[in-house]
């Protein structure tokens, strides 16, 4: 199978959010630290700005704190499917998040102020309670944020309040916001990658087409991460240039990716299958944290 028809399969399964972990494996992250190998469906990731080598890991059945050694432990008082998880640029150790409750249902708009280990609903959203599969927020205007649910919605107030965006590209992977302008999103795609200037009223291609962007996340330096699969990990410098960072990745597939804010050299990615894999070049070489 080649590394499209792979990319493709995977994605059309990961939106039906198939293959939950056992309930007893659940309980055991919550009981006591355990291996990072050991944690399955991770939707999102993101550096602890309070705490550098440690880092938060939004997975399916709960947010968990990594820390340097490669243990995890649970910090999420309940065992929720966490998406669209994001760190509040507008507040430190504020979290945003959205998903399922684990007895069913959507979670809407919610955010945690200690650290992920509570948290409370800021908004339904529009036709909610919303399950933002993809959630950015500018660090332009940390009042504006983005979330996708069948259509991009758009919150100028923090969260509190919502509307349908304009227009939405098809087939929508993930949404990454501009850091320099609260109007400039990011989209990736099933045929690549899209960007508007206008709060996704209109939006323009870049970039190969018919190649799937599963990846799009801006940096704190300005820079735009894009992976675009079969092809590899490419990034556009707060410049405007681009550059490949890293190719013949065989067949993974990166979905989410975190830059370190104190050292723009070490970036983590979240693969199709899980593993959390770490660069301290820049995304030139990659290597799998341990244990």
């Amino acid at each position: 199978m080649s590394t499209m028809e792979t990319t493709m399969k995977f994605l059309a399964t990961a939106t039906l959010c198939l293959g939950m972990l056992s309930a007893s494996a659940a309980a055991g992250f919550a009981a006591e630290p355990t291996k990072i190998s050991e944690l399955s469906h991770i939707h999102g990731i993101a550096f602890d700005p309070g705490e550098p080598a440690s880092y938060f890991l939004a997975t399916h059945h709960g947010v968990f704190k990594a820390r340097p050694d490669g243990t995890v432990v649970q910090l999420s008082t309940d065992a929720n499917d966490y998406m669209g998880f994001s760190l509040d640029p507008g507040a430190t150790g504020r979290l945003l998040a959205s998903g399922h409750p684990a007895t069913g249902g959507n979670l809407g708009v919610i955010a945690s102020g200690d650290g992920g280990m509570t948290w409370t609903q800021l908004s339904s959203g529009i036709g909610g309670p919303v399950d933002f599969h993809a959630m950015a927020i500018s660090r332009a205007d940390p009042k504006t944020m983005y979330g996708l649910y069948g259509s991009i919605q758009v919150s100028r107030d923090g969260g509190a309040t919502w509307s349908v965006a304009a227009s939405t590209p098809t087939d929508v992977i993930d949404l990454a916001a501009s850091p320099t302008d609260p109007d400039t999103l990011f989209a990736g795609t099933m045929t690549g990658l899209v960007e508007s200037k206008d709060g996704a009223v209109s939006w323009q291609q870049i970039g190969p087409t018919n190649v799937p962007a599963s990846l799009v996340e801006t940096a704190p330096d300005g820079s735009l991460y894009v992976f675009f699969a079969g092809s590899g990990l490419f990034k556009q410098s707060a410049d405007g240039s681009w550059a490949v960072l890293a190719e013949n990745l065989g067949e993974q597939v990166f979905l989410h990716l975190a830059a370190d804010a104190a050292d723009a050299a070490h970036l983590l990615v979240v693969t199709q299958e899980s593993a959390v894999l770490e660069s301290r070049d820049g995304g030139k070489t990659w290597a799998a944290l341990s244990p």
